[in-house]
């Protein structure tokens, strides 16, 4: 989907490297603005020395128990908030042998960006343990939520690594253990071996409203731990482009975020954990502006689930829902656009027991005014499956309320799962070294591909397989349609072909997206 952005990415994995001659002209920037910024403030007396300074109170319970001033600045919350913010290294064991072609459906976007500058895909292939040398290959940063050493983090930063060290503010390192992953939700959870540790409490992210101060911290680009400083400037926001099996509910903010504040800490002006930063949307792939943190209702709810279960139990309803525009609600004669339309009901489901029809909107779920579909699915995936709950739908003019017990989300086809992505291993003969994906919704938009086209996506060629040298070549973004005249949908389905398929050559179907057409693709096996 063309975003009219050049980057919608993760901001945990900075590359661990750094552009000194950029950075050294953004500093000279920055003073010059400051400069002038110091002089047109003081000119108006709004500087020490000068004006009526601004008072901002603080609770007495806080970590942060005194008063604050704009002039006096935010020492006192940076202070007792950034030794319990990490630095997250990340380690993966690469293969000199091989180097695979990545397919990035952002690729087209931004053509002339260097590959390493390129985002991370959540969805990396790993070496097998124990292959190839562990190698450097990113820097994240979290927050320390216990004494005891559990870190909240992000799962971008974590979920390909084969070791992540801790560094903390103190500079004392530690190799940590994932206790936890949750992919939908970009939440993880990782515990080092120490104690008495300093610690961000929690705040309540639903009392946060738009235009509130706001520090990030964390460690952008590599550079060391940073605090900026910013406002709350929209609440529930998705990132453009979104996975549909996601679950986002973000704090869009302006503090300054780039790569390596993933993990970090977003707090109020009582040194209160409010959110996760998570993302950036960016048309250079640096801070404009544009940062998403991850609420801290969503993600200690999940924090608790992976620290108790290892994993995240959703509840479900079982309809599909969207927002509701003007257009549609004037088509129901429904007055205003609050609510969660629902498009259609999945048979034998919570929703479908309880009387939901397609056409009905919801209203209301939990005692909650639901406002759009996100908010209810979010509110729904939160509460814990095997929960009778209530919720109000309308329809036809009248409003009802319904009963319904919650059955849990399959995690078999959850994000976390990574169902698009099922590896064909090596003993598959002449397709050894080719991986390929299920045809998304958003993937078949990105590669604006026609409803004719069906198959299975090639998202990695090893450079040195048959795949590689067959003419025309198999490459990253080729949908395979067919394998030995047989028509494949899936990757069960392919993988089922190749295994039935002449293990010395094999007759593939192929939709090149780069010709716009179909054609026959022969590989042979070299032995």
């Amino acid at each position: 989907m063309e975003t009219g952005f050049d980057h919608i990415i993760n901001v945990g994995r900075s590359q661990p490297r750094l552009n000194w001659t950029l950075l050294s002209l953004i500093g000279v920037g920055v003073l010059l603005v400051g400069a002038l910024f110091g002089s047109a403030a003081t000119a108006r007396g709004w500087l020490n020395g000068g004006g009526e300074k601004v008072p901002i109170y603080v609770s007495s319970d806080s970590k942060v128990n005194e008063q604050i001033t704009i002039n006096g600045g935010f020492s006192a919350i940076a202070k007792a908030v950034t030794p319990a913010v990490v630095t997250i290294n990340v380690s993966t064991r690469k293969s000199a042998q091989q180097t695979p072609f990545m397919f990035d459906p952002f690729r087209d976007l931004f053509p002339n960006q260097d590959d390493e500058d390129m985002p991370r895909r959540r969805n990396s292939p790993r070496q097998q343990p124990g292959q190839g040398r562990l190698t450097p290959s990113g820097v994240g940063s979290g927050v320390v939520v216990s004494p005891d050493g559990y870190i909240l983090t992000n799962n971008h930063v974590v979920d390909d690594a084969d070791k992540v060290e801790v560094e903390l503010s103190d500079n004392r390192k530690f190799t940590a253990k994932v206790i936890g992953r949750d992919a939908p939700s970009d939440v993880a959870v990782i515990k080092i071996n120490a104690t008495n540790l300093p610690t961000v409490p929690f705040g309540d992210s639903e009392k946060v409203d738009v235009g509130d101060l706001v520090l990030a911290i964390g460690n952008p680009l590599g550079i060391g731990q940073t605090v900026t400083m910013g406002i709350i400037s929209a609440k529930g926001r998705q990132s453009p482009g979104r996975d549909n099996k996601a679950y986002e509910d973000f704090l869009q903010t302006d503090a300054a975020i780039n790569q390596g504040n993933s993990g970090g800490a977003l707090v109020n002006l009582r040194g209160e954990l409010i959110g996760i930063p998570s993302q950036i949307l960016s048309r250079s792939g640096g801070n404009i502006g544009i940062g998403f943190a991850i609420p801290t209702k969503m993600a200690r709810n999940v924090m608790d689930q992976l620290v108790r279960n290892g994993k995240v139990r959703r509840g479900k309803l079982g309809i599909y829902i969207k927002d509701i525009d003007p257009a549609l609600a004037k088509q129901f004669g429904y007055k205003g656009t609050n609510g969660a339309f629902v498009d259609d009901v999945e048979k034998g489901d919570p929703a479908d027991q309880a009387g939901v029809k397609p056409g009905d909107i919801i209203t209301e779920f939990q005692g909650q005014q639901v406002t759009d579909g996100t908010q209810l699915r979010n509110s729904a995936s939160q509460t814990p499956p095997g929960t009778m709950v209530r919720f109000k739908v309308w329809r036809a003019g009248g409003e009802r309320e319904l009963t319904a017990k919650l059955t849990e989300v399959d995690t078999e086809n959850d994000a976390s799962k990574r169902p698009t992505s099922e590896p064909v291993v090596s003993s598959l003969g002449v397709l050894s070294g080719v991986r390929v994906e299920n045809i998304t919704p958003e993937m078949s938009e990105r590669l604006k591909l026609t409803p004719a086209v069906r198959g299975v996506v090639v998202v990695e060629v090893d450079p040195d397989s048959n795949a590689a040298s067959a003419r025309p070549p198999l490459r990253p973004g080729d949908v395979i349609e067919a394998v030995a005249k047989q028509p494949v949908t899936n990757v069960n389905e392919f993988n089922a072909a190749i295994q039935k398929a002449d293990k010395k050559e094999v007759l593939l179907r192929v939709h090149s997206v780069r010709d716009k057409r179909s054609g026959f693709v022969v590989v042979r096996s070299e032995d």
